[in-house]
């Protein structure tokens, strides 16, 4: 929790309480249905949460902005964003009913009222969105065909509209046919060696009607 309170100093006492939970939520619920590897469950504020507040570092949402986050797991990048901007609002999905069932409760038991979770495949959610984030859940050619007609028209933010991706190591091969998307360095931010490889990728991407 340290760690966060270095990244994000301002947090309301509300925020702070919230963050603290999720270190007993997740316990208990990985004690139920495993969402985190064990091994990572004891670095949940490093490699979950403070990763996934990575996007917050480039991307300050608007009140009233919409959010997909897709593959979301047991609720990340989504339930982190959500405490930290609580008059945005988020969709979550995943194909996997369990992790949804995780994530219904830890935003029920933290009383978010700004999520909303469903078992979805990407493709079939309807609207649009002023942005779709994700932490790594397949290639961006992939991901991109996907969600690439869901897109707000109007921009509101510092940022396009578009993707905001999680995602580490070298991708240049990844990237090669994206030539407008942005890479920001998370080891340029936080201090922790696991960032040393971790991107946050922006993609504009046009609305489609």
């Amino acid at each position: 929790m340290d760690e966060i309170l270095k990244y994000f100093p301002n947090l309301t006492d509300l925020q702070i309480e919230q963050f603290q939970k999720l270190d007993f939520l997740y316990h208990d619920w990985n004690e139920k249905i495993n969402v985190i590897s064990r091994k990572d469950i004891d670095s949940l504020y490093t490699k979950h949460i403070l990763h996934s507040l990575g996007i917050a570092k480039i991307m300050k949402f608007e009140p009233g902005a919409t959010v997909l986050d897709v593959g979301t797991g047991g609720g990340f990048p989504g339930i982190p964003l959500a405490i930290l901007f609580p008059e945005t609002r988020f969709y979550l999905i995943d194909v996997i009913a369990k992790k949804i069932k995780v994530v219904q409760g830890v935003s029920e038991a933290l009383e978010l009222k700004n999520v909303k979770a469903e078992q979805k495949r990407a493709e079939l959610v309807k609207g649009d969105f002023d942005f779709i984030v994700s932490r790594a859940v397949t290639n961006m050619p992939d991901f991109v065909s996907w969600v690439k007609d869901k897109i707000k028209k109007q921009h509101k933010h510092k940022l396009k509209n578009g993707i905001l991706y999680l995602k580490g190591g070298d991708l240049s091969e990844e990237l090669k046919d994206f030539p407008n998307a942005t890479l920001y360095d998370l080891s340029e931010i936080f201090e922790d060696e696991f960032f040393e490889t971790k991107k946050v990728v922006h993609l504009p991407l046009k609305f489609k009607a």
